[in-house]
């Protein structure tokens, strides 16, 4: 039976309550059975314990913060009186300390698939699934501590990167677990992790490579072993500057001729306008027309969309002479070009759909060129007249 005790259980009592690492239950003193366990991880729920005539028997009511202390008290009066006359009253089954498993699931359906795109929660998805899961899924968050974290970070080190969103992940869990108080405060074993230090990636072809890529582009038409949409969407990308999935995602409905926009409904910073130039509409105009598939970039299924150009641009790279080159780089060589002809960082990031031009400032370094650039031939054409030569 529960220890006697000199504590009154309420909400404040229970909230003050602490362990020494170990499961510990506190009894209350005006109703014998009635007790708070503290659990190791920092959680409190509320239990009862009383003798019927089959035995002894423990009942958890709930979670404290879920269940207020009076209501636990008035239900644990019921249950103290059904254990007393014998009632078929089970005892519940000890609560199963939360796992990196568990939380995973929690963290996916509760967070990110409510507050993230597809294609963002299917990057965390296989990220748990290939390198967090294996390692740590079995492991009680109580358990999980830096040098578990810091050893997953260092099986991941031949891809820095990755070994970086790994432990970054897994960190977003824990800032959750706190909020969600599976473990207590600061209890988050990323936090002192290290990590590596990698360079931001930043490749921009130069007029002699759009040169390449194009008679690359026309060879590929030319041939006819790559998939047409693919080169469509290449050249589009190439155009637009846009990302990849809003390319792929783009539908017929979404090409407003009569505004002379591209709606994207479902671009990253949210739906936005991309002008249609006339190369634009020369590349959409060679697009045949399918009545019964909606999107602009058909994939090879009746009525489905192409979801994937890697395999259609490695060839295509390779013809160029672009071994080096990714899709993602059209991106970046569209804002670098547009920073060449002299446009502001504000101008760049509203045509590449930037959420903030803080995001478009990772170009500023080019706009300095440009600048110095653009000095050298002002002063040049200025100094022609004005500089003799001689200094007086």
């Amino acid at each position: 039976m529960p220890k006697r005790s000199d504590l009154k259980l309420t909400k404040r009592t229970v909230d003050a309550l602490e362990t020494d690492g170990k499961d510990t239950i506190f009894w209350d003193r005006e109703l014998a059975g009635f007790g708070a366990r503290v659990h190791a991880t920092g959680r409190k729920t509320y239990v009862v314990q009383s003798r019927g005539p089959g035995g002894p028997k423990r009942v958890t009511l709930g979670r404290h913060g879920e269940l207020s202390c009076e209501e636990a008290r008035k239900q644990a009066a019921l249950v103290i009186d059904r254990i007393k006359r014998g009632e078929d009253l089970s005892a519940a089954a000890p609560e199963a300390e939360p796992t990196v498993a568990g939380l995973a699931e929690r963290f996916m359906r509760t967070h990110v698939e409510r507050h993230l795109k597809p294609a963002s929660a299917s990057a965390y998805r296989t990220m748990l699934d290939k390198h967090v899961l294996p390692a740590l899924g079995g492991m009680g968050l109580e358990e999980v501590c830096g040098a578990e974290v810091t050893a997953l970070h260092h099986r991941l080190r031949e891809t820095p990167a990755r070994a970086n969103a790994a432990v970054h992940l897994l960190s977003r869990m824990f800032t959750l677990a706190e909020a969600w108080e599976l473990v207590p405060p600061g209890r988050n074993p990323c936090r002192t992790l290290r990590r590596y230090r990698t360079r931001k990636r930043e490749r921009f072809l130069t007029p002699e490579e759009y040169r390449r890529l194009a008679r690359a582009l026309r060879w590929a038409c030319a041939e006819g072993g790559i998939w047409p949409p693919a080169i469509a969407a290449i050249r589009l990308l190439a155009l637009t500057g846009c990302r990849r999935g809003e390319i792929l995602n783009l539908g017929w409905d979404d090409v407003d001729r009569t505004a002379g926009d591209l709606r994207l409904q479902d671009a990253k910073a949210g739906p936005r306008m991309v002008p249609l130039t006339r190369p634009v509409l020369r590349v959409l105009d060679a697009i045949p027309r399918s009545e019964d598939n909606p999107w602009v970039i058909a994939g090879q299924r009746p009525g489905k969309r192409l979801t994937g150009l890697h395999h259609y641009w490695r060839p295509i790279r390779e013809r160029a002479g672009l071994h080096d080159v990714r899709i993602h780089d059209l991106r970046h060589s569209y804002a670098s070009r547009a920073l060449a002809l002299g446009e502001s960082l504000y101008t760049i990031g509203k045509l590449l759909g930037h959420a903030s031009v803080a995001t478009s400032a990772r170009y500023a370094h080019l706009m300095r060129e440009a600048e110095r650039e653009a000095a050298v031939r002002v002063g040049g054409s200025i100094g022609a007249h004005v500089a003799n030569g001689r200094t007086c």
